[in-house]
């Protein structure tokens, strides 16, 4: 005969469901206006582009040709993941530097206009899909309440959006990052000039190299977005659960809330990150520009990924790794942290 316990589900299985239902009603009830999303990722992703600039100019060098023979020099030396690792940290640490003595302070944030210009438009869309998505998504199939699968749905449509609609201005950016101006003439003057010489070379079709590999990507946007849902779940149960016991909340339990949420948008992108990383390396290198011959070296997803582990192994798919983390994992926290901001003013 089985017990009442083995029947019925835990008390607090009952009433962390409870708790669940009325966090995503409580959500719903305070639906902000659809054009907040798109207002408080814009802002948001300005001010973590700004200040992980530099950091995004190495992983995008680290990530192309052009330190290729220096990285299989040293991957060849490294005899496990934690010395590969450090060797990637100095290597960042050593191109910030060399970066500033030979090309100056200013080319640490080179490509940060067009990266401004990309970055912007492409959280407010993202946001504003996401946003929106997740909610309309859960009227239509769920009556109203968000899930796990709810979240995945919308952060793959918004990711496919995001991506077909910034790809040009992304490759604007990493040519920009990538034209070298020590020691060699630089091959484009400005955004516009890339943009001219792109389309004369290569036609409107180059404008949209790596775009398979930024769809290969949009998993990693949907992992954030799960996972990081996941977080702000545990927040809100823990707040309503104080509310319910009649416990007076303090300044502790705000900053420990605040904390939550950005210690939650860290490690969610962390996670996601270090997954789907492979698909940035092969994305920067389909958005080189081609070699002096004119002819390119990576012509697509498939032959990118065979290149590369041919010539440099599992490892060459995470170049750049380091300084990569270093710039996303600190982004992250300011990106979501600033749009939880603006959004609990404006929504």
């Amino acid at each position: 005969m089985l017990s009442n316990s083995e029947i019925k589900p835990s008390e607090n299985s009952q009433k962390t469901k409870v708790l669940l239902t009325k966090a995503n009603n409580a959500s719903n009830e305070r639906a902000p206006p659809p054009l907040s999303h798109f207002i408080a990722g814009g802002v948001a992703g300005m001010l973590g582009a700004i200040a992980t600039a530099p950091l995004d100019v190495v992983k995008t060098r680290l990530q192309s040709d052009f330190y290729k023979d220096r990285f299989l020099k040293q991957t060849a030396k490294s005899k496990s993941p934690l010395t590969a690792a450090y060797r990637h940290f100095m290597d960042t640490c050593i191109i910030l530097k060399n970066v500033k003595v030979h090309e100056g302070t200013r080319a640490l944030f080179r490509g940060l206009g067009p990266n401004l210009i990309g970055t912007i438009p492409a959280r407010s869309i993202n946001f504003f899909s996401y946003g929106n998505g997740k909610r309309i998504l859960a009227d239509l199939f769920n009556n109203g309440q968000e899930n796990s699968q709810i979240h995945l749905m919308a952060a793959a449509i918004a990711g496919v959006i995001t991506s077909a609609a910034t790809n040009p201005i992304w490759l604007v950016k990493t040519r920009l990052q990538l034209d070298k101006k020590s020691g060699q003439a630089a091959q484009y003057r400005s955004s516009i000039d890339c943009i001219i010489k792109t389309i004369r070379l290569e036609g409107f079709r180059g404008l949209y190299k790596g775009l398979s590999a930024s769809l290969l990507g949009v998993g990693e946007s949907t992992l954030q977005w799960v996972l990081y849902e996941k977080f702000k779940h545990a927040v809100a149960i823990r707040q309503l659960r104080r509310k319910e016991l009649g416990i007076q909340e303090t300044i502790y339990d705000k900053v420990l809330d605040w904390g939550g949420k950005l210690g939650g948008a860290g490690i969610a992108k962390f996670m996601a990150a270090g997954i789907a990383y492979p698909h940035e390396v092969v994305r920067t290198r389909l958005r080189q520009s081609p070699s002096i011959n004119g002819t390119p070296k990576y012509t697509g997803l498939i032959q990118c990924f065979k290149l590369v582990w041919m010539e440099q192994g599992i490892v060459g798919l995470y170049g750049g790794l380091t300084a990569h983390l270093l710039r996303v994992v600190p982004n992250a926290c300011i990106l979501f942290g600033s749009y939880e901001v603006i959004m609990h003013f404006i929504g």
